[in-house]
C-alpha cells in the first residue's frame, strides 16, 4: 500500500506528557517560523540590494540552515513521544526546499503577518512585484504560490528554480504524500500560479496531532461510521464470519502479500468487497467493527449527496472522498449500493449517458483504490453482473438461524428490566425469522411499553407486539 501520511502516527500520549509535548511543539514551530522570517529577510535583502561591481554573489539557494529538531536541553525523549511535527518529518523526510514549502504554507495559518512583506508594490509599474507570485484571498491576505517559494529559495537563478520546481510536481515528495496541495486558478498559464496549501490532514496533524475528520456535506459526501459494540455483540452464520475474518487477514497482511515476488505484481491494488443479504443482518455493523478492530476509520458514503444534477460534480464529490480515504487508510462503505450500481439499460438520452458515465468513473476509482471498499446491498440480483464480477470477496449475510436468533434476543435485552416468567425467548426465536436489526427494534418497542407501564418487567405480550410491528414493516414492503 502507499505510504501513509502522518495521521497514522502513534496515538496521543498521556495527558501530562501531552501538555509537555504541546509546549515543545509550539517551540519547534516557533523555530521554524523564525527560520522562515530569516529566509524572507535574506531574500529581500539580496533581491533589492544586489552586490556592487566586483563583489562576488553567493550561490543559490540561500545558505540558511533549517532548525534542528532536538529535545529540550538535558532531557532524553523517546521516539514515541516525539511531537507531531517531528513525527511528520521523520515519516516523510523533507529536503530544505520542501521544508521551506511546508513552513511557508503553515505561516498562513500560524503567522500570516510574516507574509505581509509580499504586499510590497513595484512603484515603477504601479503593481505588485511579479516575481513574488502569490494570490490574495477575499480579505486581501497574501497566499503564497509555488512562484513565491521559487523566489524565496532560488531568486532568479534559473537552474536552482528548475530544481526546486521539480520537487512540487504531483507525483513527487510532499505532493504525492498528500502533505501539500496546489489550488490552481482557472486558466492558469503555469502550475507555478497555484496556491501552495497544507492539506487538511497535514494541518490537523501538525497543529493538533489528530487525524483530519471531514464533516458530511455536499462538498464531502461521506460520514464516519462508529460503533460502541464489539465482535461478541455480532451474531453471524459461521461461514459468513469466516469470510469476514479473511478480510481481517488482508487488513493485517496486505503489504507483505504485495511484496511477494511473482504474486505481488499481479495483484490489483486494494480489496473490493460485496456484502449482500436481507436488511438487519449485520452488514453495516461488520464494516464498523472491521475498522475498529484494525485501527481504521470507516466512512459511509452518502449516495444521495454523491449524485449531482450538474455535469462533472458527481466525479468531484467522489474524488474528494477517495483522495482522503486512500491517503488516510480509511475503509469506504457504500450502503444500498444498487442505487448507483444497479442494472442499467441502453442509454436513451443525455441523462442516461451521464448516469453511465458516473458509474464508469466510480468503477475506475474503485479499481485503483489502494484500500478496502465495501459495497452493501439487500438485493445482489439488482447489481449489474459486470460490476459484481469485480469483487475479490463476496460475503452473504443470511437471516440468522433459530439458535442465532436466540442469541440475538438474549443479547438485546435491556439490563435494567426484568424478563417476565411467561416471556419465552426460545419460542420467539423459533417462530419468527427476523434479522438482528429487527430483533433489536422489537425489544426497543417492548422496553418502551414496559417503562411506560412502570413495573420494570418485559412481558411476553410486549415482546410479541414488538415482533408484530417488525413483521408489519415487511408486509408493507418498507
Amino acid at each position: 500500500m502507499n505510504a501513509r501520511p502522518p495521521v497514522d502516527a502513534p496515538a496521543a500520549p498521556a495527558t501530562e506528557l501531552a501538555a509537555e509535548l504541546a509546549a515543545e511543539l509550539a517551540a519547534e514551530l516557533e523555530r521554524e517560523l523564525q527560520w522562515l522570517a530569516r529566509l524572507i529577510d535574506a531574500r529581500f535583502q539580496r533581491h533589492f540590494q544586489p552586490p556592487g561591481p566586483g563583489q562576488a554573489t553567493a550561490p543559490e539557494p540561500l545558505a540558511l540552515h533549517d532548525p534542528a529538531l532536538a529535545p529540550p536541553q538535558g532531557k532524553e525523549r523517546p521516539s514515541a513521544a516525539a511531537t507531531p511535527w517531528a513525527q511528520l518529518l521523520a515519516r516523510h523526510p523533507a529536503g530544505p526546499a520542501e521544508r521551506a514549502a511546508l513552513v511557508l504554507a503553515l505561516a498562513v495559518h500560524l503567522r500570516p503577518q510574516l507574509l505581509d512583506v509580499f504586499h510590497t508594490r513595484n512603484d515603477t509599474f504601479a503593481r505588485s512585484f511579479t516575481e513574488f507570485g502569490g494570490q490574495r484571498d477575499a480579505q486581501g491576505d497574501f497566499l503564497p504560490t509555488v512562484e513565491t517559494l521559487l523566489f524565496l529559495w532560488a531568486g532568479t537563478d534559473l537552474a536552482a528554480r528548475l530544481a526546486c520546481a521539480a520537487l512540487f510536481e504531483a507525483d513527487q515528495g510532499l505532493m504525492r504524500q498528500r502533505l501539500l496541495a496546489l489550488d490552481l486558478p482557472e486558466r492558469a498559464a503555469t502550475p507555478h500560479k497555484g496556491v501552495l496549501r497544507l492539506t487538511p490532514e497535514a494541518l490537523a496533524w501538525i497543529t493538533r496531532g489528530q487525524p483530519h475528520r471531514p464533516t458530511l456535506g455536499p462538498e464531502f459526501p461521506a460520514q464516519a461510521l462508529h460503533t460502541a459494540l464489539d465482535w461478541d455483540d455480532l451474531v453471524l452464520h459461521p461461514a459468513t464470519r469466516s469470510q469476514v475474518d479473511e478480510i481481517g487477514l488482508w487488513l493485517r497482511h496486505a503489504p507483505a502479500l504485495r511484496a511477494q515476488p511473482g504474486l505481488g505484481p499481479r495483484l490489483r491494488p486494494g480489496l473490493r468487497v460485496l456484502f449482500h443479504g436481507p436488511p438487519g443482518t449485520g452488514k453495516t455493523l461488520t464494516a464498523a467493527l472491521l475498522g475498529r478492530s484494525h485501527g481504521r476509520e470507516v466512512y459511509r458514503v452518502d449516495l444521495s449527496l454523491v449524485v449531482s444534477k450538474y455535469i462533472g460534480e458527481t466525479e468531484k464529490n467522489l474524488a474528494r472522498v477517495f483522495d482522503q480515504a486512500e491517503h488516510q487508510g480509511w475503509i469506504l462503505f457504500f450502503d444500498e449500493a444498487d442505487a448507483l450500481f444497479g442494472k442499467r439499460g441502453e442509454s436513451r438520452d443525455a441523462h442516461d449517458r451521464y448516469a453511465n458515465q458516473e458509474v464508469a468513473y466510480l468503477l475506475q476509482r474503485i479499481e485503483g483504490f489502494d484500500g478496502i471498499v465495501v459495497l452493501a446491498t439487500n438485493l445482489r440480483e439488482h447489481l449489474d453482473a459486470a460490476f459484481a464480477r469485480r469483487f475479490e470477496s463476496v460475503v452473504y449475510f443470511p437471516l440468522p438461524r433459530p439458535e442465532e436468533r436466540l442469541q440475538l434476543w438474549q443479547r438485546s435485552l435491556p439490563g435494567g428490566l426484568a424478563l417476565a416468567p411467561d416471556a419465552d425467548l426460545a419460542r420467539l426465536a423459533q417462530a419468527h425469522a427476523l434479522g438482528g436489526g429487527a430483533i433489536v427494534n422489537a425489544v426497543r418497542h417492548a422496553a418502551l411499553w414496559a417503562l411506560a407501564r412502570g413495573d420494570g418487567t418485559l412481558r411476553a405480550d410486549d415482546l410479541q407486539r414488538g415482533v408484530q410491528r417488525e413483521l408489519a414493516k415487511d408486509a408493507r414492503g418498507t
